[in-house]
């Protein structure tokens, strides 16, 4: 899971949830089976500040934070074609302020001066909470407190900015759907400090609503959700559970996998569901692809208008355009990605958007950077391979960015070294090992065997004469050797 960065607010991570974040598919290892039969024993301080009763009240206005990197952006970039259409679909809307750098010393007043400007606007805001100990299993978004007493004492720091106001709590993404890396003890331990932490908000923060990690629909079943959740004192320290965060589950399936959580855990009068619809207007991506998958678009808009007594919000968890580690480091606000996932939504927001008409020309066909991913949906045929023209001439860059035992990220770059301008443009090559590509970024990939064919998106077809354009991919492989020759449009390229 990869927080969100970039913010002044020294609370808030560098650049991000990589999973922003890292709510990946996964096939989790079930817990022991005497810790879901155990429980823990809640102590006298955490039944005191059991959950409140009751769900948001439906027409809640959520917190639009001013300082959040895209509205920064817009703000920013007046005159970039993309902006519109970003500042109408995106920077518009309510989003999680995240919590994720460990600052003891600060994070009371960090997060007071959220939740007073979200009190001043008759505001509600969503706070996600991302500090527990190895979290994302020490994954892209590794890090957190160093221990769980440092943490405890963190989240009493944390509660005590939250005030007597309303607010929504999103309790470490990851914490309880992600535990392969953990032994049955640190589970244990680790569920016992999330159940101290509800209680702890909620004794600081009696209208703060606090929701649980309940991973996804394509992740834990139902049944071993709700042990889990169970163990980790959701039925006395919470108000409910969140599903989807930094994924792109369909809201009907995440609606049907928080409801069946919840009859799991006896379907308690007090326990809701909040769905984070961020990213998942289109679905989830082919091949259970994770990180910054193209294609994929904004969600249903946040709202606490769900028309469900079991869901209390439709929210933006992970904020649409920032990184999930691969497209950039993870948090990093791309416009190109938001631009891609505000052009693929279905609609415009319902709440009056800028007067600002949105851009009649088509976005710069100049290159944009080599680590974000397309700005449109990949087409759904291959451009034409026409013979070169006269005077073709190329060169690649193939570089590895970043490798992982079985995994690996590349960037690619094509220059145009011949004397006639490219315009739709198809490199081929082959892997020299089991390299398999599982995502790619500006280009549309194809793989047959070792055999590898990449195409252009269309708003990156041209390239002119001296000109170079860039895409990248994530790969599996115990081999990462790079590949010897490429072909452009037929074109023989040298390898640089």
């Amino acid at each position: 899971m990869t927080p969100p960065t970039g913010t002044p607010r020294p609370a808030q991570a560098a650049e991000a949830p990589a999973r922003g974040s890292r709510l990946r598919k996964a096939t989790a290892l079930g817990l022991a089976a005497g810790l879901a039969a155990t429980g823990i024993a809640l102590s006298t301080e955490m039944t005191a500040g059991a959950a409140a009763q009751g769900s948001l009240p439906a027409g809640t206005q959520l917190y639009k934070d001013p300082n959040s990197q895209v509205v920064r952006w817009v703000a920013a970039h007046p005159g970039d074609s993309r902006q519109p259409i970003i500042a109408r679909r995106i920077a518009s809307q309510p989003q999680a302020v995240w919590f994720s750098n460990y600052s003891p010393s600060t994070v009371t007043n960090d997060v007071k001066a959220v939740t007073t400007a979200a009190a001043a606007g008759g505001q509600v805001p969503v706070l996600a909470v991302y500090e527990i100990p190895n979290r994302d299993c020490g994954g892209a978004s590794a890090g957190g407190a160093p221990d769980l007493a440092s943490y405890d004492a963190w989240v009493r720091n944390f509660a005590a900015g939250l005030g007597s106001g309303q607010s929504i709590v999103i309790l470490e993404p990851d914490s309880i759907a992600l535990t392969t890396c953990l032994s049955a003890q640190q589970q244990s331990d680790r569920f016992a400090s999330l159940s101290r932490a509800g209680a702890a908000i909620h004794a600081a923060a009696p209208h703060a609503k606090v929701y649980m990690d309940g991973g996804h629909s394509a992740w834990n079943s139902a049944p071993e959700q709700a042990s889990r959740l169970r163990t980790a004192g959701i039925l006395t320290s919470a108000d409910g559970l969140f599903t989807n965060v930094s994924n792109f589950n369909t809201t009907a399936n995440e609606v049907n996998f928080a409801k069946n959580v919840l009859a799991a855990l006896g379907n308690p009068g007090n326990l809701h569901a909040v769905v984070d619809t961020s990213r998942n207007g289109n679905g989830p991506a082919g091949g259970g692809a994770w990180c910054d998958p193209s294609g994929r678009a904004i969600g249903a808009y946040p709202t606490t208008n769900t028309g469900d007594p079991a869901i209390d919000a439709f929210l933006w968890v992970k904020p649409p355009g920032e990184a999930d580690g691969c497209a950039g480091p993870a948090g990093t606000f791309l416009p190109d990605v938001a631009y891609a996932l505000a052009s693929a939504g279905a609609s415009d927001p319902t709440t009056p958007p800028p007067t600002t008409a949105p851009p009649t020309t088509t976005p710069p066909t100049t290159a944009p950077p080599t680590t974000a991913p397309p700005t449109t949906a990949p087409p759904t045929t291959a451009p034409p391979t026409t013979a070169p023209p006269t005077g073709a001439a190329c060169s690649v860059s193939y570089k590895i960015a970043s490798a992982w035992s079985g995994g690996f990220t590349t960037d690619v770059t094509v220059r145009n070294t011949g004397s006639a301008a490219v315009n739709g443009w198809s490199l081929k090559w082959a892997f020299p090992g089991d390299q398999q590509i599982t995502s790619a970024w500006n280009a549309k990939t194809t793989q047959s065997g070792a055999n590898v064919t990449a195409t252009d998106l269309g708003y990156n077809a041209a390239v002119p004469v001296g000109g170079s354009t860039g895409f990248g991919f994530q790969g599996t492989g115990s081999n990462t050797a790079s590949p010897t020759a490429f072909t452009l449009n037929g074109t023989v390229c040298t390898v640089s």
